[in-house]
This record gives structure tokens, C-alpha cells and sequence, in this order.
């Protein structure tokens, strides 16, 4: 028999290294997990439209051009997803991080938030809706330990 590999999708902040702490813990442990995310260098998501398909004079549009091509991407992940980690950092509000939560919901799929204390009220509708609630990179790591090979930290 085989073992299942696990697909999860790392939404959320691009900002900081979280995604490699998840990535380098999953290594060390060898667990059977695939990562995905979205596109994580903030030029090329918010410009790939406009690249793509050809300048816009206005912004609204600019945008609309490149958030539609990402939510290709990111709608595809996310139902190909086994579960969804979802980030919220520190510096900037995340409106898109709340988005694909919402996404994730909608489709049955189970997430698991990833912020700080102070961000608890802010998100309160969001941490309702999850699997689970992490407070740093290692305790999803610990988390996809157990889920995928039943092994306590």
C-alpha cells in the first residue's frame, strides 16, 4: 500500500520566510507533503496582467488584470488542495489571505490559521471557520506530523 501524499496550499503573506520554515520542517521530518502557493514575488502578482495582456492607464484595471490571472492559480490550488494553511502577518492586512480562508470554507476543504495573538479578535470569523488555530511555521509542521503519520510532537 501506498502512502498518500499531501497536497497543501500556503496562502497568506509573502513578506517573510514562514513558507520556508513549513518547507525545511517538512523535509526534516520526511513527510509525504507537496506545497503549493500563490505566486510570492509582489511584482509579478500584481503586474503579470498588465505583462500579459497589455498596459491599462488606470489602476483599477491594472489590477483587475492581474488578480483575475492569479485567481486562476489560486482557485485551481486551493480545490486541488488536501488542506490550506493560511497566513496573517504582522505588517500589513492580508485581505486576499481572508479570501481564500473563505474559498477554502466554501469548498469543504479544511484550513488551519497562522497568526499572531493580537490579530485573535480581528479574525475571530476566520479562526471559527478553521481546523485549527498555529501561532508560529512549527506548530503547522507538528500539526502535519500528526495529521499525515499519527506521530505526536
Amino acid at each position: 500500500m501506498s502512502e498518500k501524499i499531501w497536497n497543501v496550499y500556503l496562502s497568506g503573506e509573502i513578506h517573510s520566510d514562514w513558507r520556508d520554515q513549513i518547507a525545511n520542517g517538512i523535509a526534516k521530518a520526511g513527510l509525504p507533503v507537496v506545497l503549493n502557493s500563490p505566486i510570492t514575488v509582489h511584482e509579478d502578482s500584481d503586474d503579470c496582467g498588465v505583462a500579459i495582456f497589455g498596459p491599462e492607464s488606470d489602476k483599477f484595471w491594472h489590477d483587475q488584470k492581474g488578480a483575475k490571472l492569479n485567481a486562476i492559480r489560486t482557485r485551481t490550488l486551493i480545490e486541488q488542495a488536501d488542506l490550506v494553511v493560511v497566513r496573517f502577518g504582522e505588517k500589513y492586512k492580508q485581505w486576499n489571505a481572508a479570501f481564500d480562508a473563505g474559498c477554502a470554507y466554501a469548498l469543504g476543504k479544511p484550513y488551519i490559521t497562522l497568526h499572531p495573538t493580537e490579530h485573535d479578535h480581528a479574525l475571530k470569523e476566520v479562526d471559527g471557520g478553521a481546523a485549527a488555530t498555529a501561532r508560529d511555521p512549527i506548530q503547522v509542521v507538528q500539526a502535519l506530523v500528526y495529521i499525515t503519520q499519527g506521530k505526536m510532537p
